[in-house]
């Protein structure tokens, strides 16, 4: 990093924060489901002993668990028409406001028809509501902060500094599971937590949020926004600060080359193949499980036997190697390229999720457990964590990027959501744990993480050390064959 220009550095860090948010949004809900679920959820049923309620119940704790992805799913889908209309910067701006308002509104969702604190299982609707505005600024932030930190960084680095957002995202989950933590054990007990300490949880995202929306506002509009606008004058302004003279120059004459082409900017103006390629990006990212772990963490060491409180360090444990290797793949993702790190992720995400399934299956094995979701973890964030967004702030033409990432974005946030929703369902049918003993969600994880080695292998092109422009070019020579370039 210290050959960079430090405005460089400086613009990618607030960049990142709007990465820092997306993690710490998604997350909050990890320690935080066990309230939920005597908060709203159990109050809504007579007889959680006969199934049927039971699984009525779980449905309707992986809904409220996953709401948030609604609105995530709703944010990528606005994030093409934010980011072209309105800009990178402003999109960032109106993820931020977003953030505020749902940490606000997730603390007391009764306000203002009911005193704070008081307000029952009644207001769970509020509470889906304010999830789903936090979601739509994870959608928004999720697609625009990658793509901020792609349209500022030099070729050579912008990988390392796409993968610092990734590194965001984990740094805020950790954070938050710091936070649940220290709020778990400041109470007095399960029923504090349930009734008044998960408040607490989502009340603090309102710091990162304020911040971050304070800071927005020393960040110019990014080079390649300025000349689809046509600012070439705001454009070059901007560049000259983020790099050499000439340098800025050789890519002004880029971009307009690019913006000149008689592509219509359509999104299918340069073919179907690029966009197969991000979507199946996207879909392969949550279709592994990584957000199992993330948003289930403290209910899965629990299985294991653990107490809330061990749970929650547990989690805290997870996170820390989450970050740890995330760190790993910033150093890497420029020296060995995306390729291999993500064949390489996925193999040992295949691994360590047939092995976390046999150790539920045989029963008394929680060190075995412990071990393999840790291995997952560290094969995930070494590889389809951040490599995946590095990838898809690369592979799109400019004059497509917005639209062409804004899908890849929202199927994205669907697949999470399908992950998420059903999770809770495959681990707690009385059919599937009285055959698997829980272990039948993480085979299905591990069988989609074989599959996505084999699509990265198969399909997809390296883009190490090109110009975004230069990606471009790809799509127009190849990108309708079926082998990688490379």
């Amino acid at each position: 990093m210290s050959r960079l220009n430090p405005y460089v550095v400086l613009l990618t860090l607030i960049a990142t924060l709007g990465g820092l948010l997306f993690g710490y949004d998604t997350a909050v809900i990890n320690g935080a489901v066990d309230c939920l679920r005597a908060y709203f959820i159990d109050p809504r049923f007579a007889n959680l002993a006969d199934p049927a309620q039971a699984n009525a119940a779980n449905s309707l704790l992986g809904f409220v668990v996953s709401s948030a992805l609604i609105g995530c799913i709703l944010g990528g889908l606005l994030g093409g028409w934010v980011s072209t209309r309105i800009g990178r910067k402003r999109g960032l701006v109106i993820a931020a406001l977003f953030f505020l308002i749902s940490a606000l509104g997730a603390a007391a969702p009764e306000f203002p028809f009911a005193p704070i604190g008081h307000g029952g299982p009644g207001y769970m609707a509020n509470f889906v509501f304010y999830r789903i505005l936090g979601g739509i600024g994870v959608g928004l932030a999720s697609m625009l902060s990658p793509m901020y930190i792609a349209e500022i960084a030099p070729p050579k680095v912008r990988g390392n500094l796409v993968a610092w957002n990734q590194f965001a995202i984990i740094f805020g989950m950790l954070v938050i599971y710091f936070v649940n933590f220290g709020i778990s054990k400041s109470g007095s007990g399960d029923q504090w937590l349930n009734a008044i300490g998960w408040r607490y949880m989502f009340l603090s995202g309102t710091i990162p949020a304020g911040l971050f929306l304070l800071l927005l506002f020393l960040v110019p509009e990014t080079p390649r926004f300025l000349m689809l606008k046509g600012d070439e004058a705001g454009a070059r302004a901007v560049l000259n600060k983020l790099v050499a003279a000439e340098d800025a120059e050789k890519e002004i004459a880029e971009i307009r080359a690019s913006l000149g082409e008689h592509h219509s900017g359509k999104l299918l103006s340069y073919g179907v193949f690029v966009l197969f390629v991000g979507m199946a990006l996207s879909i392969f990212q949550q279709f592994v499980g990584i957000n199992v772990v993330l948003y289930y963490a403290t209910d899965i060491f629990k299985g294991m036997g653990f107490s809330t409180n061990a749970s929650l360090l547990q989690t805290i444990i997870v996170g820390a190697v989450n970050l740890t290797f995330t760190t790993v793949a910033i150093f890497t993702v420029d020296r060995f390229g995306r390729r291999p790190l993500q064949i390489a992720g996925a193999l040992v995400m295949a691994v360590s999720m047939v092995t976390l399934g046999l150790a539920f299956w045989i029963g008394g094995a929680g060190m075995l457990a412990l071990v393999a979701m840790l291995a997952y973890t560290a094969g995930f964030a070494v590889s389809w964590g951040p490599v995946t967004w590095v990838l898809l702030s690369e592979i799109f033409p400019n004059q497509i990027r917005g639209k062409a990432m804004a899908l890849a974005v929202a199927v994205q946030w669907i697949a999470n959501y399908l992950v998420s929703w059903t999770f809770p369902i495959l681990d707690r049918s009385p059919y599937l744990v009285g055959h698997f003993k829980h272990g039948f969600a993480y085979w299905i994880y591990g069988t989609m993480s074989l599959v996505a080695a084999f699509f990265m292998w198969r399909f997809v092109p390296e883009t190490k050390g090109r110009t975004l422009e230069q990606m471009e070019a790809i799509w127009l020579c190849e990108g309708k064959e079926s082998l990688p370039p490379q």
